[in-house]
């Protein structure tokens, strides 16, 4: 049985060249193959989509020429650690054949912003898109120099963060989360965030003091979290894993905590009866927003997808 490919989309971009770079870097620890795929966009009115694959040379494409030149450059150490590497061209729409790409890969790495956005966005569509329609985790790294206010007290090495939403877990999120951790040799720093100060309504236009005590909803909160866990670390007993329970905002704590970790790791929203198109969850948007490093958004199993 194959193993599904780790795919890299490149456009030319300083931004998809470090997603390359990251691609790469997966791939190896991952022992699976790199497929790097460039999408060439036509105007609305062009032809439909076509496949060239092959050597870059094959296919006549100068992104796939520097991603090649690349990785040749960056080819030090055994032959071996290198993973078998194939080269794509698509034509059409980025935005929708992005997403596609997932279908048959473990994968999908791009950057926050390819050639074609405005220089005044954070998160290109085409990141959007893929992370919020791709069957497969997709990981959009940012542009370098980002900077977070914030910061969360760390241990030193290799940390992976993942975010744990207590009311509505995600089991896919956390398996992804401990074995990012396996493979970096990393630390698992689980954030679980919990709503505080919670308000009451006493009359119209008054709120009422909170009637529930904060240490005990921290406590819960993190009870909740370890019982998530508990299943992971019986099957990973050498992650070293440690939740934190935060009050406020799920998406200032998760941006907090991305400052120096190799990865952040956050859930895309299930199907919802009312909504049944994929969505994406203001937590996830805003962490790829502004999280200083490199961002994974799992979509839920199969089972919770169809």
């Amino acid at each position: 049985m194959s193993t599904a490919p780790v795919i890299a989309a490149v456009d030319g971009s300083d931004d998809s060249l470090r997603a390359l770079d990251w691609a790469l870097d997966a791939a190896r620890r991952r022992a699976a193959p790199l497929r790097v795929v460039h999408v060439r966009q036509y105007a609305a009115w062009g032809q439909p989509d076509v496949l060239v694959a092959g050597e870059p040379d094959a296919a006549g494409d100068p992104v796939l020429d520097e991603a090649r030149d690349r990785l040749v450059a960056d080819a030090v150490g055994p032959v071996a650690e290198y993973p078998a590497v194939e080269y794509v061209a698509l034509e059409g729409a980025p935005s929708a054949l992005l997403p596609e790409l997932g279908s048959d890969a473990q994968l999908l790495v791009l950057g926050s912003r390819g050639r074609g956005g405005f220089a005044s966005l954070i998160l290109g569509s085409n990141g959007m898109a893929a992370a919020r329609d791709a069957r497969c985790p997709v990981v959009v790294v940012p542009r370098p120099g980002r900077e977070v206010h914030d910061q969360l007290p760390a241990q030193p090495g290799p940390r992976v963060v993942v975010g744990v939403d207590v009311d509505s877990p995600d089991d896919a999120t956390l398996a992804f989360g401990f074995e990012e951790a396996v493979w970096r040799g990393a630390r698992l720093q689980v954030i679980a965030a919990y709503p505080w100060p919670v308000q009451f309504w006493a009359t119209a236009g008054e709120l009422a003091p909170p009637t529930v005590d904060q240490d005990e909803v921290e406590q819960e909160t993190r009870t909740l979290a370890e019982g998530f866990l508990a299943p992971h670390l019986k099957e990973y007993p050498n992650v070293r894993a440690e939740v934190l329970a935060l009050p406020g905002d799920a998406a200032g704590a998760l941006v907090a905590a991305s400052k120096d970790a190799e990865l952040v790791v956050v859930g895309r929203h299930r199907r919802r009866l009312l909504a049944p198109a994929r969505m994406m969850g203001s937590v996830t948007q805003a962490v790829l927003l502004h999280a200083a490093g490199p961002v994974a958004v799992i979509p839920p199993s199969s089972s919770e997808e169809s």
